[in-house]
């Protein structure tokens, strides 16, 4: 096991810029939301032209704990609910936010949403994210 904190993280299927088949993101922070971008490709598909699922809850579980990560916390996701509104489609930019709604102890509960450029929202996420 790696223990050099410069190679922590770098393989992260999500964001590890190392990962050969990641999906590479980049996060800013706005106004206390967790931003990011991503095109998503045919290999990122399911059905043509529809982005698959699994990647769909893959990018909101990223942005809400990535969010928690950028604040100094190390947190593992406790529960996970998706709320597919809308397919998600292959290759338009997604804007994926992610942000902080509550806190209890060590337990933070979260936001994310999945949107197009023209503001509608593919996908909503609501978290629990336990402090390890």
């Amino acid at each position: 096991m790696n223990t050099n904190t410069e190679d922590r993280n770098q393989h992260c299927f999500a964001c590890g810029p190392k990962n050969p088949i990641g999906l590479k993101l980049t996060f800013r922070e706005e106004n206390d939301t967790y931003v990011a971008r991503f095109t998503p490709g045919p290999e990122h598909q399911s059905y043509d032209g529809v982005m698959h699922g699994g990647l769909v809850s893959t990018l909101l579980d990223e942005i809400m704990g990535g969010y928690l990560y950028s604040k100094g916390l190390y947190a593992v996701t406790a529960k996970l609910e998706v709320r597919f509104r809308a397919p998600t489609p292959i290759g338009r930019e997604l804007k994926i936010q992610g942000r902080i709604v509550g806190q209890k102890r060590t337990m933070y509960e979260m936001a994310g949403e999945i949107s197009l450029p023209d503001g509608t929202v593919t996908a909503e996420g609501k978290a629990i994210l336990a402090i390890v």
